[in-house]
């Protein structure tokens, strides 16, 4: 009889469930300038800081860029996992479905950074906005949707390495924004897209003012 008892209070106790602490914004990646995401892992998390001091090789608090190209390289090699040295279409597939899928363009269950995602007290909604940024510029410093499809520069479905170098090459240059061929934090913030909480709505006309390569939805 009292092993009876013991038993059912550790089954007793085994069911009580416990407490659930959700922490970061794993919804909300910073994306890369080359289409890498880093994601939070607990509140607080700078994202952007991760990959800044991934690509900043030697530490010195700088990029240049050779060191940016560097980064670009080894995600290249991440993608492409046949080692032919291209990207090819079911490379991008795998990329746009597991390794980022809050890029997709016509997400409809990714919010933009910054966004609560509770609907209590009102309907789920579209995330969705033909007037607002569009795939990982939501996320990026740079306004470009799909970051490694857009440096097939030829559109020959394929993204070489070389493509991917050069497109390192065009990117690191946007970001460098006083031309002094480096690139810190400070002036990396700066040009992240707003969080929605702090965010004013766009009018219909009111182009991105950030630099990138936009791509057209629709005639």
């Amino acid at each position: 009889m009292p092993i009876l008892i013991l038993m059912l209070a550790l089954t007793a106790q085994s069911a009580v469930p416990e407490p659930i602490t959700v922490v970061g914004s794993a919804w909300a990646p910073f994306i890369s300038p080359m289409g890498e995401p880093f994601r939070s892992r607990a509140a607080g998390d700078d994202t952007l800081a991760k990959w800044f001091a991934q690509a900043d090789r030697d530490s010195n608090g700088s990029m240049n860029l050779t060191e940016m190209e560097a980064d670009a390289l080894r995600f290249f090699a991440a993608l492409d996992t046949d080692s032919n040295r291209q990207i090819l279409p079911e490379e991008l597939v795998s990329y746009e479905w597991q390794t980022a899928p809050e890029i997709q363009v016509n997400s409809r269950w990714r919010d933009p950074r910054g966004e609560e995602r509770s609907t209590r007290g009102r309907e789920p909604r579209s995330s969705y906005d033909p007037r607002g940024l569009q795939g990982a510029a939501r996320y990026a410093l740079l306004n470009i949707p799909q970051p490694v499809a857009a440096a097939d520069t030829n559109l020959d479905r394929a993204v070489t390495m070389d493509e991917f170098r050069q497109a390192a090459g065009n990117r690191f240059q946007l970001l460098d924004k006083n031309h002094d061929q480096s690139l810190d934090l400070a002036e990396l913030r700066g040009q992240l897209p707003p969080t929605r909480k702090g965010e004013r709505r766009a009018e219909q006309d009111e182009p991105d003012k950030r630099l990138g390569t936009t791509v057209k939805l629709s005639d």
